[in-house]
């Protein structure tokens, strides 16, 4: 039987258990590391229920912070800590749908965690955005942020953060960072599966509403759409090609736009689906069937594209996976063992009654 165990075994109820509310106030985390015969920084890990910790340990650990009636300080950790147990999610992002997602997956990671989940919206377009989100840093001290496109692809906003210590993890199309701050989505990859797949159905005149051209996703999604075209020996047609801003409103005004006319496309790859939602009423306002007149492909597979009539065919993004590992990044930058594998996410195309053969 290991050491520790007959240690805690000849112990007795007194040195155990407080045995008031007076005593039970005075036990700390270094009694807890001392009975269970571990470090502090392994007691942290089971309070803040990390992973990276056997379980043979955990119970261990747990079993002695029930009997004593130890209570972490919040406060007092934070304190050690310099910075407070709260994790930021910053974001300029202007679709409700990904930032709600966004925002469960990394709740899914801190659920059960002394972690607090904390919003910090911003506007990249504002000159002074940059002293705002470090103001926000040194008023809250956040343990790390989320940073979110297109703010995560701001390189001087991730140097800022590094020199106030702020630990962060970026979330971003492209490798634009260690791979230890980074999540990954294959943007390029998910939009050429869309091209691929209209192309399969005989359309040859299709259109493209893509996102801001400030957003690298943007310019991402648009190379991996026209690879997509080219392996069936098409082009995107910049008569067909218009900038949206990612929101239902622009969706509705560039499809308003690209259906008027008589030679109009007869399908439409919208770069998210709050813009291609916006596709669906403007094609219904035109008095055109979908998908019988135009077929119609989103971007992110968010709740409302299974929703609306008819269910959307979109390019699945796991946005609330993305949240989750990028939080559990995050949470785990500490520890001793290297960090999660570089989180690189797969998309997928999701086929419904949006689209058909010509």
């Amino acid at each position: 039987m290991a050491p520790w165990v007959v240690k805690a075994q000849v112990m007795t109820e007194n040195t155990r258990k407080p045995k008031d509310a007076k005593d039970r106030a005075q036990v700390t985390i270094i009694d807890i590391a001392r009975m269970a015969n571990v470090s502090k920084k392994t007691v942290s890990r089971v309070i803040n229920k990390s992973p990276l910790v056997r379980e043979e340990t955990r119970e261990i650990v747990n079993k002695i912070i029930a009997e004593t009636g130890f209570t972490p300080n919040p406060q007092a950790r934070a304190l050690a800590f310099r910075r407070s147990f709260l994790i930021g999610l910053v974001y300029d992002n202007p679709s409700p749908q990904y930032v709600v997602n966004m925002q469960r997956g990394i709740l899914d990671a801190l659920d059960e965690t002394s972690f607090q989940l904390v919003l910090r919206p911003c506007d990249r377009a504002d000159a002074n955005y940059r002293e705002r989100v470090e103001s926000f840093v040194i008023q809250h001290k956040p343990y790390g942020l989320i940073l979110t496109p297109s703010v995560s692809e701001d390189d001087e906003l991730a140097a800022m953060l590094r020199d106030r210590n702020c630990d962060y993890v970026r979330v971003a199309s492209v490798e634009i960072d260690d791979a230890s701050r980074m999540v990954r989505t294959h943007d390029a990859q998910g939009a050429e599966l869309a091209a691929r797949h209209l192309a399969e159905l005989g359309h040859t005149r299709i259109a493209h509403i893509h996102g801001p051209n400030t957003f690298r996703s943007t310019h991402e999604r648009m190379a991996g759409f026209r690879k997509g075209l080219a392996d069936f020996g098409l082009s995107l047609d910049p008569k067909l090609t218009l900038e949206g801003a990612y929101t239902f409103d622009s969706g509705v005004e560039c499809a308003t736009r690209l259906l008027s006319g008589p030679d109009r496309p007869t399908a439409v790859f919208a770069g998210n689906d709050e813009m291609a939602v916006g596709v669906y009423v403007a094609a219904r306002k035109a008095g055109l069937q979908i998908p019988g007149d135009v077929s119609i492909v989103g971007f992110d597979d968010t709740p409302i594209s299974s929703r609306i009539w008819p269910p959307m065919t979109t390019v699945r993004s796991p946005i609330r996976d993305v949240g989750r590992v990028a939080a559990l990044r995050l949470i785990q930058a500490e520890e001793d063992e290297q960090p999660p594998a570089p989180g690189a996410f797969a998309l997928e195309l999701i086929v419904r009654e949006s689209t058909q053969a010509l």
